[in-house]
């Protein structure tokens, strides 16, 4: 459950109330009007009417007023299937919200990916799955591949942008640092959690394309703790760093099979995570940003079955090679 407060103009209380109450608000109730002849409108909503809700508002007030969604703990008196009512999903707002801050290029991000990635390297160099497991849970490089699927399936040209300028720099400074300890610390080829990293086949596929779905089946039922489970199954930082640092000693073989690791992981969160934003039904408010997001969708998905099968192929040959 969810609380829509919307601030409004005076006169526009009574029209925003019955839009709220047409598309099946539970309740409505105003507040007091304040010095700028400004007044409140709090609306009580399901995880069902939520976003019928928020969009029929947004449709009437264009860029005039503000909305604002708060949080329900709990509501009395109880109504049916109220556990149903209190742990339902995410609406788009809340997602766009919630995977925006992971996409975004600042020195937050910056600093989380130095730091992973340099956990990630001491974890794999001494051999120690504690470490890196630390640096699987930090994650940053998950944030700005999950904000390429929304941006997608919203049509959010800003969105898509800004997660490839923050992907390719997260994974820029991450594979610069494995090779900074690929040439100045010696790497030893006995560490299990080192040289699992340059072993790829066909379950990389399926374990990857299983976790991007998770994670963003997490998101959009409001469960964001079981993304902690996705950062250890599908880590990027751990191959990231591990191609880094072949390619620092000059074993070029092992840092190709360690990036095509990474790509396998990329590609595949990526595919999985549109096709359950399609799923589950998470698209734009109005009819030419529906248009638009459909025509990015079928590119997007395109590209990313096209790159996944290339990659199949390549594991493939890979081990028939080896």
């Amino acid at each position: 459950m969810r609380i829509i407060e919307v601030i409004t103009e005076h006169h526009r209380l009574k029209e925003l109330a019955a839009i709220a109450r047409d598309q099946g608000a539970t309740d409505v109730w105003p507040g007091p009007q304040d010095d700028e002849n400004r007044r409140s409108l709090r609306i009580l909503v399901t995880p069902k009417t939520r976003q019928p809700v928020l969009d029929g508002l947004q449709a009437a007030m264009g860029e005039q007023g503000r909305i604002l969604l708060l949080p329900v703990d709990a509501s009395l008196p109880r109504e049916e299937d109220e556990e149903e009512i209190l742990s339902g999903g995410a609406s788009r707002e809340e997602l766009y919200d919630q995977i925006d801050r992971g996409a975004r290029l600042d020195r937050d991000y910056m600093g989380l990916v130095f730091l992973s990635a340099i956990v990630a390297s001491i974890g794999l160099v001494e051999d120690n799955v504690a470490i890196v497991v630390g640096a699987m849970v930090i994650a940053p490089l998950l944030g700005p591949n999950l904000g390429l699927a929304l941006g997608t399936s919203l049509g959010d040209r800003d969105l898509i942008v800004r997660s490839l300028k923050t992907n390719a720099a997260g994974l820029s400074v991450a594979t610069g640092i494995g090779i900074a300890f690929g040439l100045f610390w010696g790497l030893d080829y006995e560490s299990k959690e080192l040289m699992t990293r340059t072993v790829v086949g066909l379950d990389s596929i399926m374990l990857a394309l299983a976790s991007g779905a998770a994670a963003v089946l997490s998101l959009t039922n409001g469960l964001p703790t079981a993304l902690v489970g996705v950062m250890v199954a599908v880590a990027l930082m751990p191959p990231v760093a591990t191609m880094g640092m072949m390619l620092g000693a000059g074993r070029w073989d092992l840092a190709l099979t360690a990036g095509l690791l990474l790509a396998v992981n990329i590609v595949c969160v990526n595919l999985s995570a549109k096709l359950v934003f399609l799923l589950k039904g998470v698209k734009p408010r109005t009819w030419l940003e529906k248009r638009q997001a459909f025509q990015s969708m079928r590119v997007y998905i395109l590209f990313w079955v096209v790159a996944l099968v290339v990659l199949a192929g390549a594991i493939m040959l890979d081990n028939l090679s080896g």
